[in-house]
């Protein structure tokens, strides 16, 4: 899928002194500490999801914790189910509640703050960030990174991602709510987040492989999984296209230095441009960190007029701060939400699980 058209002006030819910002940008640092968070919240709801799931494979003996519902978020197709399930029938699915909630956070995310989930709280994000940055340091004496394929291969290679949401999305819309409840109750869609961690455990020899190949991707092109191959970047992209905020940049400002197209990771010509409406954008603010002018690059709501004869637009841009409480409200709301009207568990009998746990990998996909 091509980028929608960017909206371009010409650059101005006369070279521009700079007004120089009176603080430091601290997008990065408070970006970089949401993501920590996050990370670390994923880590804890992964180890005691672990250790639950060990409790029943050892047939309740042993020390039991109870089950971390935040572990559907990394089940959004059960989430896209769910979520289709509720607009049909007006009723929350009590298998797996908790993903439809987190994913209409991170949707809501996508729609009011641009794409920020990938870059501000999406742990494979994080991950693919940090990767992309250590081989910057590894190999900048031996090769020039990043290593973006030439655009005619380029702009094929990001519509994979749209391929893979596609796919996604046309068999979950072509099933009806009876479908979608029948497959919820099948011993796959059960124990579905167990599958998950067993696929991470018990990993054969080609996922290994490929892996090994996407670390090594990622290491060399800037967010190679995120750009490249990730459906739910693509669904959350294109979510961000009805997003009022943006990167937006003042010509009058600029003094088209093109440091923030060298930063932007989605390499972007954001030098060349008045806002950023490209679905590749993730709000990152990369580039509003490099920019040495003040105010020539916000991340910011649509300007509106002012009253003042000396400035026809009174730009509304938004603190990093801003950004990080908008993201931790929409996501603490929806669990809060969740928990308040009683869905964000997954309530089956720990019979069931001691029956269902131990024999996971005989569970075929959507039945016995």
């Amino acid at each position: 899928m091509a980028t929608p058209v960017l909206e371009r002006i010409e650059s101005n030819p006369v070279k521009k002194k700079p007004i120089r910002r009176p603080m430091p940008d601290r997008s990065q640092r408070i970006r970089h500490i949401v993501q920590a968070a996050f990370v670390v919240l994923n880590v804890w709801i992964g180890a005691q999801f672990y250790l639950w799931v060990r409790f029943f494979e050892r047939g309740g003996h042993g020390f039991a914790v109870p089950r971390p519902a935040g572990v559907e978020g990394w089940l959004p197709i059960a989430g896209l189910m769910n979520t289709k399930e509720f607009f049909l029938t007006g009723r929350v699915s009590a298998i797996h509640p908790a993903a439809m909630f987190l994913f209409m956070a991170f949707v809501a995310i996508s729609l009011l703050a641009k794409k920020a989930f990938c870059s501000w709280i999406c742990p494979v994000g994080t991950i693919s960030e940090s990767l992309w940055k250590l081989g910057r340091k590894l190999f900048r004496r031996s090769l020039h990174l990043p290593l973006y394929p030439p655009r005619w291969l380029d702009i094929p290679l990001r519509g994979l991602k749209y391929v893979l949401l596609g796919f996604f999305l046309f068999v979950v819309g072509t099933m009806s709510a009876d479908a979608l409840q029948s497959f919820m109750a099948t011993p796959y869609g059960l124990i579905a987040d167990v599958k998950m961690l067993n696929f991470f455990r018990n990993m054969g020899e080609t996922a290994a492989i490929i892996i090994v190949l996407l670390v090594v991707g990622s290491m060399l092109v800037e967010n190679f999984w995120c750009r490249y191959l990730c459906p739910y970047g693509a669904l959350m992209g294109l979510v961000s296209l009805l997003s009022p905020i943006k990167i937006r940049r003042d010509a009058d400002a600029c003094i088209d230095c093109g440091k923030c197209a060298r930063a932007c990771p989605a390499a972007l010509p954001v030098d060349r441009l008045v806002q950023i409406r490209s679905v590749e954008c993730t709000a990152c603010m990369e580039c509003v960190a490099a920019c040495p002018s003040a105010n020539a690059l916000q991340l910011a709501l649509p300007p509106r007029r002012s009253n003042a004869p000396a400035q026809r637009w009174l730009r509304r841009a938004l603190s990093p701060l801003a950004v990080a409480c908008l993201i931790v409200y929409l996501f603490l709301g929806a669990v809060l939400f969740a928990h308040a009207t009683n869905h964000w568990q997954t309530r089956i009998p720990s019979q069931m699980y001691l029956d269902l746990i131990p024999n996971a990998d005989s569970f075929a996909h959507g039945g016995m």
